[in-house]
């Protein structure tokens, strides 16, 4: 007995809503036969009518008394392509693309390990970032940890997690990570801007970056490269890593992090797959930089954790680079300690 109510209650509102629809001065008098044609099938086979359904699939203008733009269509067929390629190709060739990444990065760990230095430390020091350098740094760093983490629970938490720590704690770790995603995005802008101003000086084409390319940064043979304060192996993260996919990551994210600016569905539906894959890609890369600033090198995470590295390091890995300190053509900059100064015994 209820179902029928209910059923007939549907049947009536459709009715109503189609009749309508036929009366609107907006609609030709074809429109108008096609409504009461419609409503009259509704009648007879209330939830199954396949000409409504279709008319509102098509994404024709519905009527609608909402401002605003695409308020009057109903269904975008054109999400179940987006939700196809984020579910499908988009995440699959990306999740593996990071297995990939990481297999490789402990294949060449577990061949070559950590690169020493061929002399030992002389236990002075030489000033390679300044405070201001690690602030924007370390503050970049955590905010792109932060988003990839979140990142990654939400693009594969569903196949991967939600499997292994059920739905209820899966729910809360969810809900915090696209809040954390959507909070520490526009951070993320404004520290790849400050990186961008703090870097892009050392980061141009120099003497000697044909040299580095042409031995590979000596990475698989071990032999000695000199560069410059960044060799081109670091320019080239700077470059595309930094700036091209930062900026990438940063206007798509941005897009999708502000509906309210109204834009379509279709916008926010490429703006997704883009964002998707420079993400994917974006971490990748960063896998490789964070290995060679940790256990990759020995004495790389200390320049960025204190600033200073040691004399030997210097003129092991960045040999154009400390020559000009030695020389005096670069600054010493206006922190208490001196660019170079010895370590007590």
């Amino acid at each position: 007995m209820r179902r029928t109510i209910t059923r007939a209650g549907v049947a009536l509102l459709a009715s109503a809503w189609l009749v309508a629809a036929a009366q609107s001065p907006a609609v030709d008098p074809k429109q108008a036969d096609l409504a009461t044609a419609q409503a009259a099938q509704q009648l007879s086979q209330p939830l199954n009518n396949q000409p409504v359904w279709k008319e509102v699939r098509s994404g024709a203008q519905q009527y609608t008394s909402l401002p605003g733009r695409e308020t009057s269509v109903l269904i975008q067929p054109e999400g179940q392509t987006w939700r196809a390629v984020r579910n499908g190709q988009a995440s699959v060739y990306g999740g593996w693309l990071l297995v990939v990444v990481v297999l490789s990065i402990a294949a060449y760990y577990w061949r070559r390990g950590s690169i020493p230095l061929s002399e030992p430390p002389t236990g002075r020091k030489v000033r390679r970032f300044t405070t201001g350098e690690r602030v924007i740094h370390w503050a970049t760093a955590i905010a792109f940890v932060a988003l990839a983490v979140s990142g990654l629970v939400i693009l594969f938490g569903k196949n991967v997690l939600l499997p292994l720590i059920g739905y209820t704690l899966f729910s809360w770790l969810a809900l915090l990570a696209k809040n954390l995603h959507n909070f520490v995005g526009p951070v993320f802008v404004v520290c790849t801007i400050l990186m961008f101003l703090a870097f892009v000086r050392d980061n141009v084409w120099q003497q000697g970056d044909a040299e580095w390319i042409r031995k590979g940064g000596g990475l698989l043979k071990g032999e000695h490269v000199p560069s410059h304060r960044f060799n081109f192996g670091e320019k080239s993260w700077f470059w595309f890593g930094v700036v091209f996919l930062g900026i990438v990551v940063g206007v798509s994210g941005l897009v999708l992090d502000f509906p309210n600016f109204e834009q379509t569905r279709a916008t926010m539906q490429i703006a997704n797959i883009v964002h998707l894959v420079a993400a994917i890609v974006f971490i990748g890369l960063s896998l490789g930089h964070i290995y060679m600033g940790t256990v990759g090198v020995d004495g790389a995470l200390e320049s960025m954790r204190s600033g200073y590295v040691d004399e030997t390091w210097a003129k092991e890995h960045h040999e154009y680079w400390y020559n000009d300190i030695k020389a005096g053509k670069i600054p010493a900059g206006d922190e208490a300690e001196p660019p170079m100064r010895h370590r007590p015994a």
